[in-house]
């Protein structure tokens, strides 16, 4: 018997449309506008190409040659050659950069992660953790030196605990 995760819902304004075109240069390698303007609309946000490019431009989302030959859009990376090829492990090891440092503990509770940072980092740890899309994972919420991760259900806050552990041990 196969559950079905709960899937966000964007509404139709411009944060939410770019939140959705980071999250799609993220998880996919991107070659066109019209590529992305597919993406965007399997996901029901309907897009202009001068609103695509004008929302590119403002993301600083450049055209980027990969390891492999590849030209697609990255953002924040200039015109240099991407390091790693794979997009997801791109964004893996991004993440353990910031969280090794950051994460004193980690635990799952019920559907929930609790992750813990010195004072004053959670909210920083919990924008990281929120800017990835993580397979199971809704959002979080942060405090001071703590981070509630809610995940979907119960096995998914077991496996995405031991990932961040081993995530922030890199």
């Amino acid at each position: 018997m196969s559950e079905v995760l709960p899937s966000l819902q964007r509404p139709a304004t411009r944060a939410a449309r770019l939140s959705a075109i980071d999250q799609a240069l993220t998880t996919h390698v991107i070659t066109s506008q019209s590529q992305l303007s597919k993406i965007l609309l399997d996901e029901g946000i309907a897009v202009t190409q001068a609103t695509l490019s004008r929302d590119l431009d403002e993301m600083h989302a450049v055209k980027t040659r990969l390891k492999d030959g590849t030209v697609a859009y990255t953002v924040g990376r200039g015109s240099a050659v991407a390091d790693v090829e794979d997009v997801g492990e791109r964004t893996e090891a991004q993440m353990a950069r910031v969280l090794n440092g950051l994460v004193t503990s980690v635990a799952a509770a019920r559907n929930l992660v609790v992750v813990h940072t010195p004072s004053g980092a959670a909210q920083y740890v919990a924008s990281v953790i929120d800017r990835q899309p993580i397979d199971g994972v809704l959002g979080t919420i942060a405090g001071d030196d703590t981070v509630m991760v809610i995940c979907a259900d119960d096995g998914t806050a077991v496996s995405r605990s031991d990932w961040l552990l081993g995530l922030a041990s890199k």
